[in-house]
């Protein structure tokens, strides 16, 4: 009798054990996909493992095998066990997210392909190797990469890129048909129309060159020689639902599996990356300017509102001072400030009732033009009203400083200048405007120098809750660098943090030892991961029961010192989508031997209308 091990992608731990028909028995391949029953349905698995023996009884046989050839190869079956020990979810769930859309609903694919079989290392001999490119310059690294795809192509192995976003795969794209002439090139993200028929002629070998976002890490290519994460320190590697994997993290355990070379490149590489570097345990390259630091300057807000005539004011006297200066000479300026919309508040000037989404809990943001309020988290959206809703008074008042307030501010300012404001991905042509107003999609205008660049606001990114604010401060800011020729202004109140005054002292790595230093002395990552256990649920009160239960059951059965569970509290935010959130905060030194324990807990632990997920070195 033969049996198959099966996995499904449910938050339920396989494998399961089925009788293989004897109809089925040459057609049936560790890899391949099958229909079984599951809890009365009929429902998609994975074929895992082909024994003669089992010691369940009463089993059920496999309904059908979908796949003459296995869609899996045994390098990422390999890759997908891995995945689900240190991110802490099932087989099935990580095989899945490996996965394009159509395979995971059952449908299938031209017979006769031939499976990415499992070959000899030939382009590296020995162990993997990983480089991390710290480019200060900001454009030398895509050279260097050039290189390494010519020398893995030399060599028959394939390669994958990685970018953020669909942009910046299409300019990589053109970047490398122009450098390396005619190729086999293929692209791969998720939502892609043709998805499954570009998967198909990768898995089939007719692609040498997979560039991609996140998912493409998983891309079935033949012989994997050499991976390349572009601009590694981007948020958007991470996965922001089960399994929470970082496209790096997989990254690392793909090219141990299959002998390959990893290249990170970054004008701001991770504090994570930067500590490997430091430890030897990955290459450090890296690339200095071209040319000579430009002027930075502080503007220390504090001291902007004293004098005999008190203001509040939204562009300092320096800023405004040197706007006017660069549009007398014909230049042109850029203000930086990370936050949509108008006003980031509306509350009632009577009684003080602050308007927020009814879904999230999340203060509504005022666009002026459209005369909205919007919730940037579930895109809720609400005319906005002329009275109050809970004393009727007539004045609604609108506060904070967003995007458009910044343009109504600079046209107010400066009568004779052309304004325009961006906030999406759109080119950004200079002759469009005398002074540009932006968020965060401008870091993508390579293209494009300023005069000047003026950063408003920057004090919110630092002063988040999030162990990582500083990163991705100065991330933001080195990204801005890129986009000035002559002078950077900082308007804020922390002027003595580490952030700035590693940019006012030109010493890059002053940020990197000391955010280090202080990450070490809290234990907080890359020292220690942390886990945090998350449980929603429609009820509030429900939701806080369950994280209160939850977490003094993990601290009574904790037994590993390298475990710690730290804290149990709402969620940031604790409302999200008309769902209530709590969370349980674990330091770990080994997350695969804290998620074999998280496991083994959860897996007993059940309350009724109670998700729990487990997200491993959140972001």
């Amino acid at each position: 009798m033969l049996y198959a091990r099966v996995v499904l992608g449910l938050p339920v731990e396989g494998p399961f054990d089925y009788i293989v028909p004897g109809n089925l028995h040459r057609k049936i391949k560790v890899g391949a996909r099958a229909r079984v029953p599951f809890r009365n349905k009929i429902k998609l698995g994975y074929v895992v493992g082909l024994t003669d023996k089992t010691n369940i009884r009463n089993l059920k046989k496999i309904s059908q095998i979908l796949d003459n050839q296995p869609i899996l190869n045994k390098n990422m079956l390999s890759l997908a066990r891995e995945l689900s020990r240190y991110y802490c979810c099932t087989f099935g769930e990580a095989i899945e997210t490996a996965l394009p859309e159509g395979l995971r609903k059952g449908r299938k694919i031209e017979e006769g392909l031939s499976p990415n079989g499992d070959c000899p290392s030939l382009f590296i001999k020995g162990k993997p190797e990983a480089i991390l490119i710290h480019d200060l310059d900001g454009k030398k690294r895509w050279d260097i990469y050039l290189e390494h795809i010519k020398e893995a192509l030399n060599n028959n192995r394939s390669v994958i890129i990685l970018l953020p976003d669909i942009n910046s795969i299409l300019n990589a794209r053109k970047f490398i048909e122009s450098g390396l002439g005619a190729l086999s090139l293929g692209t791969l993200y998720r939502k892609q129309p043709g998805e499954l028929e570009e998967w198909s002629k990768i898995k089939a070998g007719k692609v040498d060159i997979v560039i991609g976002t996140r998912s493409a890490i998983f891309a079935p290519v033949s012989n994997l020689g050499l991976v390349i994460i572009e601009d590694e320190q981007n948020s958007v590697y991470k996965q922001d639902q089960v399994p929470h994997y970082h496209a790096r993290e997989v990254a690392f355990m793909r090219i141990k599996t299959e002998k390959a070379r990893l290249i990170l490149g970054s004008i701001a590489p991770s504090l994570e990356s930067f500590y490997l570097a430091g430890k030897n345990k990955i290459k450090y390259v890296s690339i200095p300017r071209s040319r000579d630091f430009l002027e930075i300057k502080l503007v220390d807000m504090k001291f902007e509102g004293r004098g005999f005539k008190p203001r509040m004011a939204i562009l300092s006297r320096y800023l405004e001072d040197a706007i006017a200066s660069s549009l007398n000479s014909g230049g042109k300026a850029l203000l930086f400030l990370n936050r949509k919309g108008f006003a980031t508040l509306a509350s009632c000037s009577t009684c003080g009732r602050v308007l927020k989404c009814p879904r999230c809990n999340i203060n509504l943001v005022y666009h002026f033009k459209a005369n909205l309020l919007n919730c940037h988290y579930c895109n809720f959206k609400m005319e906005a009203p002329n009275i109050c809703p809970t004393c009727n008074s007539g004045y609604i008042r609108f506060s904070g400083t967003g995007a458009e307030r910044i343009e109504s501010e600079l046209s107010r300012i400066f009568p004779k200048a052309k304004v325009k404001r961006l906030e999406t991905r759109e080119i950004l042509a200079l002759k469009d405007a005398d002074i540009f107003v932006a968020t965060s999609a401008v870091i993508k205008q390579t293209d494009c120098n300023f005069d000047i660049v003026g950063v408003l606001g920057i004090d919110n990114s630092l002063n988040r809750i999030d162990l990582r604010s500083g990163e991705k401060t100065f991330a933001l800011l080195m990204g801005l660098l890129g986009l000035t020729r002559h002078r950077l202004v900082i308007q804020t109140s922390l002027a003595t943090n580490n952030c700035f005054q590693a940019l006012v002292k030109k010493d890059i790595g002053m940020f990197y030892k000391e955010e280090l230093r202080q990450r070490k002395q809290l234990g907080f990552p890359p020292y220690k991961h942390i886990v945090l256990v998350k449980l929603r649920a429609k009820s509030e009160d429900r939701v806080n029961q369950a994280g209160l239960s939850l977490f003094e059951r993990l601290k009574a059965r904790n037994k590993d010192k390298n475990n710690r569970i730290i804290s149990v509290n709402p969620g940031e935010p604790p409302k999200l989508r008309g769902n209530f959130y709590w969370q349980i905060l674990i330091t770990s030194h080994n997350p695969e031997k804290l998620s074999r324990f998280l496991k083994m807990e959860l897996e007993s632990f059940r309350r009724s209308g109670i998700i729990v997920t487990v997200d491993v070195d959140p972001l």
